[in-house]
Protein backbone atom coordinates (compact mmCIF):
# COMPACT_ATOMS: atom_id res chain seq x y z
CA UNK A 1 0.00 0.00 0.00
CA UNK A 2 1.47 3.36 -0.82
CA UNK A 3 2.12 6.05 2.03
CA UNK A 4 -0.84 8.66 1.42
CA UNK A 5 0.78 12.38 0.93
CA UNK A 6 -1.29 15.44 0.60
CA UNK A 7 -0.32 18.10 -2.28
CA UNK A 8 -0.87 21.40 -3.14
CA UNK A 9 -3.71 20.84 -6.06
CA UNK A 10 -2.43 23.21 -8.25
CA UNK A 11 0.93 20.96 -8.53
CA UNK A 12 -1.18 18.29 -10.33
CA UNK A 13 -2.53 20.58 -12.61
CA UNK A 14 -5.85 21.54 -11.27
CA UNK A 15 -6.64 25.48 -12.57
CA UNK A 16 -7.08 26.77 -8.86
CA UNK A 17 -4.53 29.36 -8.54
CA UNK A 18 -6.13 33.12 -7.97
CA UNK A 19 -5.01 33.68 -11.73
CA UNK A 20 -7.30 30.66 -13.16
CA UNK A 21 -4.07 28.59 -13.72
CA UNK A 22 -1.29 25.98 -12.18
CA UNK A 23 1.29 25.10 -11.39
CA UNK A 24 1.89 21.61 -12.59
CA UNK A 25 5.43 19.70 -11.66
CA UNK A 26 6.72 17.21 -13.42
CA UNK A 27 8.94 16.51 -10.32
CA UNK A 28 5.87 16.00 -8.67
CA UNK A 29 3.99 13.86 -11.17
CA UNK A 30 7.02 11.56 -10.90
CA UNK A 31 6.26 10.95 -7.11
CA UNK A 32 2.86 10.06 -8.11
CA UNK A 33 4.14 6.84 -8.83
CA UNK A 34 5.61 6.12 -5.19
CA UNK A 35 2.63 7.73 -3.30
CA UNK A 36 -1.34 8.00 -2.91
CA UNK A 37 -2.21 12.00 -3.25
CA UNK A 38 -4.34 13.82 -0.83
CA UNK A 39 -5.48 17.00 -2.81
CA UNK A 40 -5.56 19.97 -1.11
CA UNK A 41 -6.67 23.78 -2.01
CA UNK A 42 -7.11 25.70 0.94
CA UNK A 43 -7.87 29.24 -0.69
CA UNK A 44 -10.78 27.03 -2.57
CA UNK A 45 -11.58 24.96 0.36
CA UNK A 46 -12.36 27.98 2.43
CA UNK A 47 -14.57 29.88 0.21
CA UNK A 48 -12.31 32.08 -2.18
CA UNK A 49 -13.40 31.58 -5.90
CA UNK A 50 -11.15 30.97 -9.02
CA UNK A 51 -9.97 33.48 -9.74
CA UNK A 52 -9.30 35.47 -7.00
CA UNK A 53 -7.70 38.20 -5.51
CA UNK A 54 -4.50 37.70 -4.71
CA UNK A 55 -3.61 37.21 -0.93
CA UNK A 56 -0.75 38.01 1.49
CA UNK A 57 0.49 37.94 4.58
CA UNK A 58 0.73 41.04 6.92
CA UNK A 59 2.75 41.16 10.17
CA UNK A 60 0.29 42.80 13.07
CA UNK A 61 0.82 41.83 16.75
CA UNK A 62 -3.02 40.67 17.01
CA UNK A 63 -2.42 37.70 14.45
CA UNK A 64 -1.56 33.89 14.13
CA UNK A 65 1.86 32.54 14.17
CA UNK A 66 3.66 31.79 11.19
CA UNK A 67 6.78 30.91 11.73
CA UNK A 68 8.50 33.42 13.09
CA UNK A 69 6.22 35.79 12.53
CA UNK A 70 2.58 36.93 13.92
CA UNK A 71 0.38 37.87 11.09
CA UNK A 72 -3.11 38.50 8.84
CA UNK A 73 -4.06 36.77 5.31
CA UNK A 74 -5.46 39.43 3.67
CA UNK A 75 -6.51 40.60 -0.13
CA UNK A 76 -3.90 42.53 -1.82
CA UNK A 77 -6.36 45.41 -3.06
CA UNK A 78 -9.43 44.78 -0.74
CA UNK A 79 -7.10 43.93 2.82
CA UNK A 80 -10.17 41.57 3.43
CA UNK A 81 -9.25 39.79 6.32
CA UNK A 82 -9.19 35.81 5.89
CA UNK A 83 -7.09 35.29 8.89
CA UNK A 84 -9.86 32.81 11.05
CA UNK A 85 -11.69 31.45 8.54
CA UNK A 86 -8.70 30.31 7.21
CA UNK A 87 -7.37 29.47 10.81
CA UNK A 88 -10.89 27.43 11.39
CA UNK A 89 -11.01 25.88 8.14
CA UNK A 90 -6.97 24.89 8.45
CA UNK A 91 -6.99 23.11 11.64
CA UNK A 92 -10.59 21.06 10.65
CA UNK A 93 -8.45 19.73 7.48
CA UNK A 94 -5.65 18.95 9.33
CA UNK A 95 -7.18 17.00 11.52
CA UNK A 96 -9.20 15.44 8.38
CA UNK A 97 -5.69 14.36 6.94
CA UNK A 98 -4.66 12.96 10.39
CA UNK A 99 -7.69 10.94 10.42
CA UNK A 100 -6.63 9.84 6.76
CA UNK A 101 -3.43 9.23 8.10
CA UNK A 102 -1.54 11.37 5.62
CA UNK A 103 2.56 10.78 5.80
CA UNK A 104 3.96 13.93 4.00
CA UNK A 105 2.69 16.70 2.28
CA UNK A 106 4.02 18.56 -0.71
CA UNK A 107 3.00 22.34 -0.45
CA UNK A 108 3.41 25.14 -2.95
CA UNK A 109 6.16 27.19 -2.35
CA UNK A 110 5.87 30.88 -1.25
CA UNK A 111 1.84 30.26 -0.65
CA UNK A 112 0.88 32.67 1.71
CA UNK A 113 -1.49 29.18 2.36
CA UNK A 114 0.75 26.53 1.82
CA UNK A 115 4.18 27.98 1.99
CA UNK A 116 6.12 25.83 4.31
CA UNK A 117 9.04 27.87 4.48
CA UNK A 118 10.14 31.53 3.14
CA UNK A 119 6.64 32.92 2.64
CA UNK A 120 7.03 36.94 2.05
CA UNK A 121 5.52 38.88 5.07
CA UNK A 122 4.38 42.05 4.44
CA UNK A 123 4.87 44.94 6.74
CA UNK A 124 3.86 48.95 7.16
CA UNK A 125 6.67 50.54 7.18
CA UNK A 126 9.24 48.16 5.87
CA UNK A 127 9.85 46.07 2.56
CA UNK A 128 8.19 42.15 2.87
CA UNK A 129 10.98 39.84 4.47
CA UNK A 130 10.84 36.01 3.56
CA UNK A 131 10.10 35.23 7.48
CA UNK A 132 6.61 33.50 6.80
CA UNK A 133 5.34 30.21 6.70
CA UNK A 134 1.67 29.97 4.98
CA UNK A 135 -1.53 29.57 6.96
CA UNK A 136 -2.54 25.89 5.96
CA UNK A 137 1.24 24.80 6.45
CA UNK A 138 1.53 26.83 10.03
CA UNK A 139 -1.32 23.97 10.92
CA UNK A 140 0.28 20.95 9.54
CA UNK A 141 3.23 21.80 11.35
CA UNK A 142 1.99 22.43 14.57
CA UNK A 143 -0.76 19.29 14.63
CA UNK A 144 1.14 16.46 12.90
CA UNK A 145 4.59 17.29 14.30
CA UNK A 146 7.50 15.50 12.41
CA UNK A 147 5.10 15.51 9.04
CA UNK A 148 7.61 15.41 6.12
CA UNK A 149 7.05 18.70 4.56
CA UNK A 150 8.53 19.81 1.47
CA UNK A 151 7.69 22.44 -1.36
CA UNK A 152 7.80 21.89 -5.55
CA UNK A 153 10.71 23.55 -5.85
CA UNK A 154 12.91 21.44 -3.82
CA UNK A 155 11.83 18.43 -5.65
CA UNK A 156 13.47 19.29 -8.33
CA UNK A 157 16.49 17.99 -6.73
CA UNK A 158 17.03 14.35 -6.66
CA UNK A 159 18.73 14.10 -3.47
CA UNK A 160 15.68 16.22 -1.34
CA UNK A 161 13.02 13.59 -3.50
CA UNK A 162 14.49 10.91 -2.47
CA UNK A 163 15.02 12.02 1.42
CA UNK A 164 11.29 13.20 0.96
CA UNK A 165 10.24 9.71 0.20
CA UNK A 166 12.44 7.90 2.74
CA UNK A 167 11.42 10.60 5.47
CA UNK A 168 7.46 9.85 4.14
CA UNK A 169 7.80 6.20 4.16
CA UNK A 170 9.19 5.87 7.77
CA UNK A 171 6.40 8.08 9.34
CA UNK A 172 3.94 6.21 7.54
CA UNK A 173 5.58 3.61 9.35
CA UNK A 174 4.94 4.88 12.35
CA UNK A 175 8.69 6.14 13.11
CA UNK A 176 8.16 9.34 14.30
CA UNK A 177 4.28 9.52 14.06
CA UNK A 178 3.15 11.47 17.30
CA UNK A 179 -0.36 11.10 15.87
CA UNK A 180 -2.18 8.76 14.99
Amino acid sequence: MKPRVGISRCLLGDDVRYDGTNKRSNAVIALGEDVEWLPVCPEVEVGMGVPREPIQLVATIHAVASERERVRLQGVDSREDWTGRMDRWARDRVAALAAERVSGFVLKARSPSCGPTGVLVHYDDASPTPNGRGLFAEQLATAIPGLPMIDEEALDDPAARADFIRRVRAFDAGIGRTNT
